[in-house]
């Protein structure tokens, strides 16, 4: 006999069947992204403020907390004072966790001055490391080095070392590569003699390298070309994404311009989106000249 209920009997293996399509059309609530670099903080450190010749500070991370980008700024100097060291601790099998900054003044100054250096900080990254690479030691006028990531990693921030040639050497390029679409994996020190120096030195490059980072690119930003005595240019992420790291470049200079201010923003609580670099002539100099500053970032 007919069922006259209109319904036909669906038995265990249909009910089954029934139930796993009413399961599978219940759309779970989507779980929030993360950020492609957790936990990003900008931490300062500032030594004394005085007129002596040679001065140096180290940022250190949070503890937990890995260095994955730098900073620092001159205060007082007006580019009579070199960054001579921007150095991040770590290793190639080991993950930095503070930068260290050393000053030197390029010609005498009775003025007071102070280094500030600027960690950009995380939660560590997988494969976090810091690769070096040094140029020739020789008297030439300029000196260049290119530290690249191991294959498959990317570039988060760097660093750099002038040896040898103790306040008479002004690096003028520190570019990472990449681009608007495409992460860097790159930076390239390029430093000239500020005065003629007879003495042998080198210029070191750091890289500091992770695995693969979502979203991450390089930002440039130019300004104008001109014989002004100092200029300012400030790099930001794209909406959406947070700095990891920084860099900059003086174009038509050779050696007659200091970057005195190379600061991204940000705070101990508060991830940084963008980047600040100035420069001074170090002596006066009737050429014209720009200013470029880089801003690494990542999907925030």
């Amino acid at each position: 006999m007919a069922d006259q209920t209109g319904f036909r009997h669906l038995g265990t293996r249909g009910l089954v069947l029934v139930l796993g399509v009413a399961v599978a059309g219940v759309v779970a609530p989507a779980s929030p992204a993360s950020a492609a670099v957790p936990g990003l903080v900008r931490i300062f450190a500032a030594s004394p403020t005085n007129s002596d010749d040679y001065r140096t500070v180290t940022a250190t991370c949070p503890v937990g907390k890995v260095l994955v980008g730098t900073g620092y700024e001159i205060t007082g100097g007006t580019g009579e004072v070199v960054v001579d060291d921007f150095a991040p601790n770590g290793g190639p099998a080991s993950a930095p966790t503070a930068v260290t900054v050393g000053a030197y003044e390029a010609d005498a100054t009775t003025a007071n001055w102070l280094v500030a250096a600027y960690a950009v900080c995380a939660n560590p990254l997988a494969g976090l490391v810091r690769i070096s690479a040094v140029s020739s030691t020789d008297s030439n006028s300029f000196h260049s080095a290119t530290a690249a990531c191991p294959t498959g990693k990317v570039l988060t921030g760097a660093g750099f070392e002038l040896t040898g040639v103790t306040g008479e050497g002004v690096v003028d390029d520190f570019r990472p590569n990449g681009g608007t679409v495409s992460a860097p994996t790159a930076v390239t020190v390029g430093a000239y003699e500020a005065d003629t120096f007879v003495g042998n030195w080198t210029a070191t490059a750091y890289a500091i390298c992770a695995n693969p980072v979502p979203g991450l690119v390089r930002i440039a930003v130019t300004s104008p070309s001109n014989s002004d005595d100092f200029r300012s240019v400030t790099a930001t992420c794209p909406n959406g994404k947070l700095l990891t790291g920084t860099g900059f470049e003086v174009n038509g200079a050779l050696g007659e311009v200091v970057v005195d201010d190379f600061t991204p923003n940000g705070g101990p609580a508060t991830a940084p989106t963008s980047v600040v670099s100035g420069a001074y002539e170090e002596d006066a100099f009737a050429g014209n000249w720009d200013l470029r500053s880089y801003a690494i970032c990542a999907d925030r």
